[in-house]
This record gives C-alpha cells, sequence and structure tokens, in this order.
C-alpha cells in the first residue's frame, strides 16, 4: 500500500514555517496540487509578509510539483472565499483542508489580556470555521473532502499559560464532532492531529536540549498524512510526536441513576465512585446517545 494524492488539491493554512511547511512538501512529493497559505506573520500574528509562502512554493516546483503560493488571514472570510476561488480557478476543485495556522500569546489566565484571548481564538478556531466553510459546498458538490483540524495537548488536557490556545484547540474537537456527522453522507472526513514538535511556536517551551532533533515537523507530518488520503478514517485525533503516534478518545463512564425521591447532591457525592467507574464506558459518536443512555436507564426502573 503506498498513500498517494495524485490529482488532489489541497490547501494547506500556515504553510510557511514549521509544521504547515512539512505537510505542504510532504503532500506535494506524493502528487498533490498545494495552495501554500501564509499570512507571514511572527508567532503572536503581528505583522505580513507573502515571502515565506512564496518560498515554499518554489520548493515544491523545484522538484517538481504544483503549488500556488497565497497570503489570506483565516481570520477574515472574505480572504479565505478568495482563496478557495484561487484555488478552483486554478485546479477546477479543492479536495484537501488542512487547518493548521495559529498563533500564541500565552499569558497565565489573571494576566491575560481579552483581545489578546480573542485574538488566539479568531485565528485558531474561527480560522478553522472560516476555512472549512469556505470550501464546505464545494466538497459537497464533489462528494468527496478531506479536513484536517490541528487540535493539541494543551486543550485536551491543559498547559499552564494557555487558556488561549487550549480552549481554541479544545473547541475545534466539537467543530470536528459535528461537521463528521453533517458531511458523512457527502464523502467528506474530518480529522484531527494533536502535534507535538520542535518549530518556532514551541522552541521557547522546550527544555530538553535533544528536542529540536529528535522532533522534527516532517515526524507529524507522516501521521497527517494519513488522516486526509482516500482511506482516511473520519472522527480521530491523531496524536503525533518524535515518531510516537496514538489516537485520544473522549469516554464517558455509564453512570448511574436515581430516582426522584433519591436526587440531592448528597446522593450523588456518595455514589461517586460508580459514578466514576470505568466498567462500561464508552465512545459516544453523537449528543442524542448520551440522552438515550439516561432515558434507558430511567425506564428499566
Amino acid at each position: 500500500m503506498t498513500i498517494r494524492f495524485d490529482d488532489r488539491v489541497a490547501i494547506v493554512t500556515g504553510a510557511g514555517n514549521g509544521l504547515g511547511k512539512s505537510h505542504a512538501l510532504a503532500l506535494a512529493e506524493r502528487g498533490c496540487k498545494v495552495v501554500v497559505n501564509d499570512l507571514g506573520g511572527a508567532v503572536d500574528g503581528s505583522g505580513s509578509s507573502a515571502t515565506l509562502a512564496e518560498q515554499v512554493v518554489a520548493e515544491i516546483k523545484a522538484k517538481g510539483g504544483e503549488a500556488i503560493a497565497n497570503g489570506a488571514n483565516v481570520a477574515n472570510y472574505d480572504e479565505v472565499e478568495a482563496m478557495v476561488a484561487q484555488a478552483k480557478a486554478e485546479w477546477g476543485r479543492v479536495d484537501i483542508l488542512i487547518n493548521n495556522a495559529g498563533i500564541l500569546r500565552d499569558k497565565s489566565f489573571a494576566k491575560a489580556d481579552l483581545d489578546n484571548f480573542r485574538a488566539v481564538v479568531e485565528v485558531h478556531l474561527m480560522g478553522s470555521v472560516n476555512c472549512s466553510k469556505a470550501v464546505w459546498d464545494l466538497m459537497r458538490e464533489q462528494e468527496y473532502g478531506r479536513i484536517v483540524m490541528t487540535t493539541s495537548a494543551s486543550g485536551l488536557y491543559g498547559n499552564f499559560g494557555q487558556s488561549s490556545y487550549g480552549a481554541a484547540k479544545m473547541a475545534v474537537i466539537g467543530l470536528m464532532n459535528t461537521l463528521v456527522l453533517e458531511g458523512h453522507k457527502y464523502g467528506i472526513h474530518i480529522n484531527a492531529l494533536a502535534p507535538s514538535a520542535y518549530t518556532r511556536m514551541t522552541a521557547d517551551i522546550f527544555s530538553d536540549d535533544s528536542a529540536e532533533e529528535l522532533m522534527p515537523p516532517e515526524a507529524v507530518t507522516t501521521g497527517l498524512l494519513t488522516l486526509c488520503d482516500d482511506e482516511a478514517p473520519t472522527r480521530t485525533i491523531l496524536a503525533a510526536g518524535a515518531g510516537g503516534y496514538a489516537t485520544t478518545r473522549i469516554y464517558e463512564t455509564d453512570g448511574i441513576y436515581l430516582s426522584p425521591e433519591e436526587r440531592t447532591p448528597e446522593n450523588i457525592r456518595a455514589a461517586w465512585a460508580d459514578v466514576e467507574d470505568e466498567a462500561g464506558q464508552r465512545v459516544l459518536t453523537n449528543a442524542g446517545q448520551q440522552t438515550q443512555k439516561f432515558l434507558k436507564k430511567s425506564k428499566a426502573t
């Protein structure tokens, strides 16, 4: 089995550096036509330059691939729509969207400025919303689409000083879960990548001197490629870093049932071990399954 992307068209956001650049190069190497999107700003989102995207395009073309540069700000829907129109005008379709663009403005919550908090959410969450919305109708018409969200361990598990980043990165999981349901009958698969790599965004975080060598972006990209090809899964969170690959799932315990007379906070607290009991826990695939579980318990008594 060889994973290829011949005749496929991908948009990779934030592709001028780090993970996005690695993703764009790898997709192109395996036959994909790539829109290399990058605003060209600093890690905190300030500034802009078309140079980074153009350099990645030049690198792809030098290796015989096809690519075009785009400098859209993913937080601006009009610019994102124009980017999708550019891709369609160039190649007639968009098959793959890699929502990778992001910024960091880390502060502890006590010291966080709400304008900076909103800016981070605008890029990570609304950037993913904007790009996904802009390709959605096209993918429905094609009856084919692959969208990858970029989440993070900071969102899945928390990380000191990253309340804005963590909130946005967990929010894209909620977006993925709903789009999976709405896109299923149109052949649209949506997955999420939880990367751990040494890039300009994470260089100040790692204290291990070997991180740059052991955690290259390319090790994450290897996992990314399994989330956006023809045989890609859907509703999968793939964690990837330093050659390690694992999936993350959200489980719900079976829980307990209390009759109307028993429904006091004290009784819930007293039964907490049963509430938390992992025996019988499962992954739910839509919100209605939780409701049905509780109704079934209620009717069984």
